[in-house]
């Protein structure tokens, strides 16, 4: 079993690889990675997205017409080894990576520039012998959706799960009040896959819904004698009151995207594959289920000879002929779902989903909602589309989720190689979620390129914007890889009136022979970094829907990697410092002034050779107090000292910041005790999370929860996870 903390970071190394030099994912020889210092001139016009209506969606008509077209569609698509798939896991998976953004979450006092600017919600602590202190919450993107994480508080308690366990933490007395093993709670064993991943919380009162990506569950073979495990995300609704119990348990197959919660009441993204099992034929192995479906597809060995073409037809009618024979709920994600004593199973149902214009039939996308004040998770009142989804984004009366065919691999027509798709564009789904129960399908569109994460999509003032790259980038040490088209970005400003979200306006043309590192929006101004050899920060107007611009360009070497607003005026970058090559080699904060989009300017830096942050690729780590003006990050260091004071060696701790004014400024290196349960690959536990509570700054680790002074940074107390 590898800590949690392990985990994270391989999923953060390999994300960081992307940015600074070629990968070449499974199954796809595609490339990610920075582009050239070449910027060219950014245009701005009033263009219609092309083929808008390919994102319309439509009922079925009947499960007579959703059997028939799912598997004409799915005919249409399948290759000598299966149907299309989605070639990445790490691309909007609920994993290590998350989806945070910037806030402070409810109950934090906050200083009103800077809630403003980060769009977080603030309420004074209230008196009373209950009153919570002020807070920091997950660092969430937009006020008033959380987003789920590994640890959570409401300024009285802190809950989290480590190594299958969960616990809660008294803030005052600093001790655990609450203890939960869940596989010994849930009769699982170890396999099944409790303690094993990081576990995502979402609390409502004194409800928590704990989130675990995967997990499997044996079964009776299928029909065709293939053995049959049910794999796929397990939901469970805890009890807080009193020592903690489960209440609820739900069980879906497929894979977990991401969650949103408003109010008390939850979304669950779901991406599913039919499950269809294409036997490996002979001079073939098996590659095995795509992530989190039950689907099968053949590859060829290495060194066995690759189908002809008569063979390859041959391959296609047998794969085509196991379609036709495939029943409906062949594509409809089965569930369970127990409370107490009573097990309800089903699935979702076909008069739920609706499709494109055009779908390949080997994705579909189910939307559970689910009240966590209630004792029990329910159905989960699936809604669905024929569609595939990586991105989540919410806001408190929409819920997008977002897909780009980047991704997407279609089996090859000869051989076992997959074929990437050419000239992606993304497809963004639009959900009105403002009533209770399910959302309702309210729009669909797309824009050429694809998108960073859910930071790159915007909802203002009845638009969205979007921010995405086309072409292909690469890093200048490979050169470019055969068939490179340039690469540049744009944000395009979509309507979200109607059944179809048109381009509004649109600017083209930034960073060409680059890519997008970090999105930013702030009402209505936007802000983009581009990296190969420098970062380009522009600045853009967006108060014009149909005309926007950009206003300002700043150049440096390296890059930042996530954007925070500290003020109206003011952003934190965070990312790597590079030199005039490109070359990274260690972390680099920086302080931004933005008071004028024509002339941005950087007024500090804070350089760490040798060092990184989890905080660059995921933004749950990062913490911003306004009210202190510190930043706190995780931080692995292979080279030197944080500090001059600490051990020599290798290094991992929470780097803390002072932002004042116009400068950066090291405020201390917290590093927590070693022993335990802890992941000390980097001489001490590695710190995944921060947060504030009164005068108190919490770190956590997988070891345990350390509380230190606000303002010393001295260790207050220490709560090992033994």
């Amino acid at each position: 079993m590898e800590p949690r903390g392990t985990l994270r970071r391989r999923i953060g190394m390999i994300r960081r690889c992307g940015r600074a030099s070629t990968a070449f994912l499974a199954f796809s020889l595609i490339v990610i990675a920075g582009c050239t210092s070449s910027h060219g001139q950014p245009t701005s016009h009033r263009q219609p997205a092309a083929n808008p209506v390919r994102a319309q969606l439509t009922a079925f008509h009947g499960c007579a017409d959703a059997l028939a077209s799912l598997r004409k569609s799915a005919e249409s698509s399948v290759g000598p080894y299966g149907l299309p798939a989605t070639a990445s896991a790490s691309q909007g998976a609920l994993s290590a990576e998350g989806a945070g953004g910037a806030s402070v979450a409810a109950g934090a006092r906050v200083d009103a520039p800077a809630a403003a600017a980060a769009g977080a919600g603030s309420a004074a602590a209230t008196s009373g012998p209950s009153a919570s202190p002020a807070y920091s919450g997950t660092n969430d993107y937009q006020a008033g959706v959380d987003e789920p994480d590994l640890v959570k508080t409401d300024g009285l308690r802190i809950v989290t799960v480590a190594g299958g366990v969960l616990r809660v933490i008294d803030a005052a007395s600093r001790t655990v009040t609450g203890r939960l093993n869940l596989a010994t709670a849930m009769g699982y064993q170890p396999a099944e896959g409790i303690g094993y991943q990081p576990v995502n919380l979402l609390l409502s009162g004194d409800h928590a819904l704990l989130l675990i990506s995967d997990s499997v569950a044996s079964g009776a073979p299928a029909s065709d004698g293939m053995p049959q495990s049910v794999s796929g995300p397990l939901l469970l609704l805890v009890d807080l009151a009193g020592q903690p119990r489960v209440m609820s348990s739900y069980r879906i197959e497929g894979a977990l995207v991401d969650a949103r919660e408003t109010g008390s009441v939850a979304r669950v993204v779901i991406r599913s594959q039919p499950r269809l099992y294409f036997p490996p034929q002979r001079g073939t192995a098996q590659v095995g289920a795509a992530q989190g479906t039950g689907v099968q597809t053949g590859a060829a060995a290495p060194g066995s000879a690759q189908p002809g073409p008569a063979s390859s037809a041959a391959l296609v009618a047998a794969n085509r002929a196991i379609i036709a024979r495939a029943g409906l709920d062949t594509w409809l994600p089965q569930f369970t779902e127990t409370a107490g004593d009573v097990t309800i199973a089903g699935h979702v149902p076909c008069t739920a989903i609706s499709r494109p214009a055009v779908f390949s039939g080997a994705q579909l996308l189910t939307v559970l909602t689910f009240n966590l004040a209630s004792d029990s998770l329910g159905t989960g009142e699936g809604v669905a589309i024929a569609a595939d989804g990586t991105i989540v984004y919410g806001t408190g009366a929409s819920l997008y989720v977002a897909s780009d065919t980047r991704w997407q691999v279609m089996p090859a027509t000869y051989g076992a190689a997959a074929v990437q798709v050419q000239h992606p564009r993304t497809y963004v789904y639009r959900f009105d979620v403002t009533q209770p129960g399910p959302p309702r399908y309210a729009a669909g569109g797309s824009v050429p390129g694809y998108l960073l994460d859910q930071y790159s999509l915007s909802e203002w003032n009845g638009y969205l914007r979007i921010a995405t790259t086309t072409g292909t980038s690469w890093a200048l040490a490979d050169g470019a890889p055969a068939g490179a088209q340039t690469s540049s970005s744009a944000v395009y400003v979509l309507t979200i009136r109607g059944p179809v979200m048109r381009t509004a306006g649109q600017v083209t043309g930034l960073g060409i022979s680059e890519r997008i590192y970090a999105v930013r929006f702030m009402g209505p101004a936007g802000y983009v970094v581009t990296f190969r050899q420098t970062d380009p920060l522009y600045t853009l107007d967006l108060s014009d829907p149909a005309h926007p611009r950009v206003r300002g360009a700043l150049a440096l070497t390296g890059y930042s990697a996530y954007l925070h607003p500290a003020s109206a005026t003011r952003l934190i970058g965070i990312g790597q410092q590079a030199d005039k090559m490109g070359h990274v080699g260690g972390l680099q904060v920086s302080l931004f002034d933005v008071s004028d989009l024509a002339s941005p300017t950087r007024l500090a830096a804070y350089v760490l050779a040798g060092a990184s942050s989890d905080a660059q690729f995921d933004p749950h780590a990062f913490l911003y107090w306004p009210s202190s003006h510190l930043v706190v990050v995780p931080l692995q260091r292979y080279d030197g000292l944080p500090v001059a004071a600490a051990p020599s060696g290798p290094q991992s701790g929470a780097l803390v910041l002072g932002i004042n004014g116009m400068s950066i400024n090291e405020a201390g290196f917290i590093t927590q005790p070693t022993g335990g349960n802890a992941d000390t690959a980097y001489g001490y536990p590695s710190i995944e999370r921060s947060l504030v509570i009164g005068q108190a700054l919490w770190t956590l680790s997988d070891a345990g929860l350390m509380a230190s002074s606000l303002t010393t940074l001295r260790q207050q107390a220490w709560i090992p996870f033994t």
